[in-house]
């Protein structure tokens, strides 16, 4: 059975080292991550935490209005592919409506952009590189009220 909670930000940091950090020198932690408006969530797999999204209140001047950024989302490698990503977005973009939050944005990796379009997330502006990470796009949506 899978669940969908609040976590703290401590419990991101090993799923988000071994899936989005993997022989990188860039640290799982991530600045904002103890920001009182910080959303950090998990998805348990039978009880054992298989994926986890961090969202963050922030200021994208491409973007009008309130919003947030979803940062460090990262599945387990033997948890992928069950739609627990799609789960965790979800589940987010629900809280985030209840909180009048205008737009969704983040930086998604190039190799992550299907995975997006399939929830509604567009592209914005051209693609840009994260050093030791790779080519990126910031993609948004617009979350209805």
């Amino acid at each position: 059975m899978i669940q969908i909670r609040e976590i703290k930000a401590e419990q991101t940091y090993p799923i988000r080292k071994k899936e989005l950090r993997k022989n990188m020198t860039l640290s799982e932690k991530v600045p904002g991550d103890f920001d009182e408006n910080t959303i950090h969530l998990g998805v348990f797999d039978q009880e054992e935490l298989a994926c986890v999204a961090t969202f963050m209140k922030t200021k994208s001047p491409a973007f009008r209005g309130e919003q947030y950024q979803l940062r460090g989302m990262a599945t387990e490698e033997s948890h992928q592919r069950k739609g627990l990503g799609r789960a965790v977005l979800l589940e987010a973009e629900d809280i985030l409506i209840k909180k009048d939050v205008d737009i969704l944005w983040c930086n998604a990796r190039v190799s992550a952009l299907d995975f997006y379009k399939k929830l509604g997330y567009r592209t914005v502006g051209e693609v840009f590189d994260i050093p030791q990470i790779g080519p990126h796009y910031v993609m948004y949506k617009k979350l209805s009220k």
